[in-house]
């Protein structure tokens, strides 16, 4: 304990030092394997300090010694570099440089001779002072080397200060004790009372003193290390930590790391709902088994974000079957896979079906076949600009794979029918909105002569990690140095998680009675300018700007993209009811009878055919109360018939 205690000031000295000691170390080596050389030639040992010839013989072959042993041993570079040699290449350096000694040894005392000198002190002295040597050598490459290496290999790793001293703090620190990818160099905690305590060798920190930390410790990161704190809290955090341009890592909740200890694989970049997210809501465990449990249920676009996190919720409540519906082979090959790995306790009848929803005979087997009670339709066209530039299969998708879906769930009498919407259908600037509100039309609609089934639509923003998410793009961006693009300075949109959504989405499908708009409440909107510099700021980097030239990532303005709105709104109407749930609302949002819909649907249907794209504008303005488009009404698939009237 005392040799390991004593490691690091040893190895921390100067090197000038380190090689003094070793020095005086040999000249003690050379002195005493003289002296015991003479005690194995004459069978006792002499007094150095008596007045009699071989006491004098004594200190002349000690200093004979070291006077031939030091400048050998220095020229052949036994002090160059000490605690790096190990093995062969150590045991070969310093057995030439014996051998070198002992010729020469050898030859002064056993050839040529000197009085009061045994000559056989010639052969024993140099052969002792090897054994001594190599000795000396391999302990301290026993006790120090290791360790040595250790910091060579390990110099270059990132300096990091934990934030946490709890639990979690400290199974973090004790993954990370032989870390090659970061250096564990204290911790920070906000409870005053550990403030300059010692733990698992690493002293606590007072966060106020963060700012002179990180210079003065060299801090190149910091990890969260808080996993039960509020986001509120958790926002406050990063907003100090990223004034002074360090990276951050975090680990996921409590929920994720309950299962076992915590692990360097358990640290993961921030994300947005790190930055933007709020406490999330417990949801009602009633609602959330209401249209699920013991029940069959088809979610349809279940490979996508949205649908796939509705199969996730859905699985977790134990419906008696799922029904996964999906045209994308990989996306419902993936979450098959996923679905059937979660299965641990309750065996669930999980069944892919790959289909389009525009595939009207298709979904009316599949109606046949498996009786759903309820049904979730989140397979939508939902990227702007793609839509924008393709409207004829836009709407066809959105539109009329809402209306098969509704009208063979109608006639196979499902019990509940929850259309996944938008808060682009809300005064749309877009076909993608556009057509996201026609589909909630036709549900409305359709909920009014409906007997059996009980129609419902949810509108929210934007979900954060879904396809299409600004978050993964501006990641990539600081990851390749810049510049991080978006689209205007104003900009703005509502976020929420995918897990989150996905939950109030079924909580407010088992409130329906029939025909109602849900809004989820989104929080306040976010300027995506802001989102952008925090994201390069907690990435460790400083935005360059006129008013910081020097600084590392540029945000880069690069114009409105196709249909793009600055910023969303989720109702049409004013005033919106509460229910009983705090995050969701009921919008009140005018509608049309059937008997007026249908016709424009008909008309709809076939400029559809005759890829009239003009055509279908007309129709979309006459249904959609607020559509203004934003750009001109080409079909990109084939823009010389979208032209025709």
């Amino acid at each position: 304990m005392i040799l390991n205690a004593l490691t690091q000031p040893v190895l921390g000295l100067p090197r000038f030092f380190k090689r003094t000691i070793v020095l005086l170390l040999d000249i003690c080596l050379c002195l005493f394997s003289t002296w015991f050389a003479y005690y194995l030639r004459l069978g006792e040992f002499i007094a150095v300090g008596r007045s009699e010839p071989l006491a004098n013989g004594v200190l002349i072959a000690a200093l004979v010694s070291v006077g031939v042993a030091l400048p050998i041993f220095i020229a052949l570079g036994l002090y160059r570099a000490i605690f790096r040699y190990s093995g062969w290449p150590a045991l070969l350096t310093t057995g030439k440089a014996i051998v070198v000694y002992s010729i020469v040894y050898f030859s002064i005392f056993s050839i040529y001779g000197v009085s009061a000198v045994p000559r056989t002190i010639g052969v024993i002295q140099p052969i002792l002072l090897l054994i001594l040597v190599v000795g000396s050598r391999a302990t301290a490459n026993i006790w120090l080397g290791g360790e040595y290496r250790s910091i060579l290999r390990h110099a270059d790793r990132p300096k990091v200060l934990i934030y946490g001293a709890g639990k979690t703090g400290r199974q973090l620190a004790a993954a990370m004790a032989n870390s090659t990818e970061m250096q564990v160099i204290g911790f920070l905690d906000d409870d005053n009372r550990l403030h300059g305590n010692v733990l698992n060798g690493q002293k606590i920190f007072d966060p106020s003193e963060f700012d002179q930390l990180v210079p003065s410790l060299g801090v190149s990161g910091v990890l969260l290390a808080m996993p039960g704190i509020s986001r509120s809290r958790r926002n406050q955090i990063l907003d100090h930590i990223r004034s002074v341009h360090v990276w951050v890592r975090t680990l996921p909740s409590l929920n994720d790391l309950a299962q076992g200890r915590v692990g360097i694989s358990d640290l993961r970049e921030l994300d947005v709902d790190d930055l933007l997210g709020r406490d999330p809501v417990e949801p009602d465990p009633a609602l959330l088994a209401k249209n699920i449990q013991d029940k069959v249920v088809l979610v349809t676009g279940a490979g996508g974000s949205i649908g796939g996190e509705l199969c996730r919720q859905i699985l977790a409540v134990g419906p008696a079957r799922l029904i996964l519906l999906d045209h994308s082979e990989f996306a419902l090959y993936q979450l098959l896979h996923e679905l059937k790995s979660k299965m641990l306790t309750r065996h669930v009848d999980i069944v892919p079906i790959l289909a389009s929803v525009l595939e009207q005979g298709r979904l009316h087997r599949v109606m046949t076949a498996w009786r759903p009670h309820t049904v979730y339709h989140a397979a939508a066209y939902k990227h702007v600009p793609l839509v924008e530039q393709n409207p004829i299969d836009g709407v066809k998708n959105n539109v009329f794979g809402t209306l098969y879906t509704a009208q063979a769930s109608m006639e196979f009498g499902v019990q509940d029918f929850v259309l996944i919407s938008t808060d682009k259908a809300v005064r749309p600037t877009n076909v993608m909105g556009a057509s996201k509100r026609v589909a909630e039309l036709v549900l409305q609609a359709l909920a009014a002569i409906s007997s059996n089934t009980k129609f419902s639509m949810v509108r929210f923003g934007n979900v954060l990690g879904s396809s299409g998410s600004v978050v993964p793009k501006f990641r990539q961006q600081v990851r390749d140095g810049g510049p991080v693009t978006l689209t205007h300075l104003d900009v703005t949109r509502f976020f929420m998680t995918i897990p989150e959504a996905a939950q109030l989405v079924i909580q407010a499908g088992a409130m329906a009675q029939g025909g109602e708009v849900f809004v989820l409440d989104m929080g306040q909107s976010v300027k995506i300018f802001d989102l952008a510099r925090r994201m390069i700021e907690l990435s460790g980097f400083s935005v360059r700007d006129a008013n910081n030239p020097d600084g590392e990532i540029e945000i880069q303005v690069t114009g409105l993209r196709l249909g793009e709105k600055l910023y969303e709104e989720l109702l049409i109407g004013e005033n919106p009811i509460d229910t009983h749930h705090s995050r969701i609302k009921r919008a009140k949002e005018s509608c049309l009878p059937w008997s007026q819909l249908e016709p424009k649907l008909t008309g709809l249907e076939r400029c559809l055919e005759s890829y009239d794209a003009v055509r279908l504008k007309s129709i979309l303005l006459e249904l959609v109360d607020g559509y203004v488009p934003s750009t001109s009404f080409l079909d990109s698939a084939g823009p010389e018939l979208s032209n025709s009237t």
